[in-house]
């Protein structure tokens, strides 16, 4: 396969959106992992829907995903006010 053509395919397997917020790296880096897990769980909820995969095993990745989300929030401090220094 060409790089174009794989350039396309992805593109049209991991589809990106634009970001409006506010401008931040953080802000970004957390927008990227959010549409990553959005796209991750759509495959996760086609599969099971399609009775590829147990309902169990579609919630325990799904919850995977979430953990590691809220941790990625945590780490780019996301919704949480600077400290002050004294």
């Amino acid at each position: 396969m060409d790089e174009h053509n794989l350039n396309d395919k992805n593109k049209f397997l991991y589809p990106r959106s634009r970001y409006y917020g506010q401008v931040k790296p953080e802000n970004l880096v957390f927008n990227a992992n959010l549409q990553e897990f959005t796209q991750k769980v759509g495959y996760i909820t086609s599969l099971e829907t399609s009775g590829k995969l147990d309902p169990e095993d579609a919630y325990k990745q799904i919850k995977a995903l979430w953990k590691q989300l809220k941790r990625s929030k945590k780490a780019l401090l996301i919704g949480e006010e600077p400290q002050e220094k004294s």
